[in-house]
Formats: C-alpha cells, structure tokens, sequence
C-alpha cells in the first residue's frame, strides 16, 4: 500500500488583487463586452433582413426557435461580460478608496 506525499489541496495564487488588477481585468472583460455587443447586433440585423421561411408551420417554428436560441446566447454572453467589467471596476475603486484610507503604499513600491 502507497502512502501519498503530496498534498491533495491544489496551491492557490498569492497574489493580492489591487486597483491596477482591477482596472486591467475590467479594460480586457469591457472589451470584450463590446465586441460581443457587436457581434449581437450584427447576428440580429442578419436575421432580421432574411424572412422566415413559411413553407410549413413546423418549419417555422424551428427557425423562429433556432433564431431565439442564437441571439439569446449572444445576448447572454455580452451580459456576462458587461456585469464583470462593472464588478471589476467596482472592486478596483473600492481597493483604492481602502489604500488612500489606510495610507498603505502600493505593493512593490519603495
């Protein structure tokens, strides 16, 4: 029988999150966001200028389910994106409303 020497706990990061983190994070995640909100747009002027085909009702109904699937997906994962850059942003001026508070000099400087 094998004893385990290794710790089954994986190791966490130890870096702290400060305002420049945040910000850095938010600017990528807004990004994003943006771009995804493009994205969106351009997938529903797409299905808006093409009608739906009326050859049968059960044809229909699976575009109209395909095109809601589509654009609520694209719409989901621009949400995610915007309410993270807002959470993100939110944190950073929180940490450093928290360091000119406690008058602690950022990490690594002199």
């Amino acid at each position: 029988m094998a004893t385990q020497t290794e710790n089954p706990v994986p190791a966490t990061s130890s870096r702290k999150s400060t305002p420049l983190r945040c910000f850095i994070g938010a600017l990528i995640s807004g990004s994003l966001a943006i771009a995804l909100y493009s994205l969106t747009s351009s997938i529903a002027r797409s299905f808006a200028a093409k009608p739906i085909p009326t050859g049968s009702v059960a044809t229909a109904n699976i575009a109209v389910a395909v095109r809601t699937l589509v654009v609520g997906m694209s719409t989901l994962g621009t949400a995610i994106f915007a309410i993270s850059t807002l959470g993100l942003v939110a944190l950073g001026i929180q940490l450093l409303i928290l360091q000119l508070r406690s008058g602690a000099k950022p990490d690594g400087a002199a």
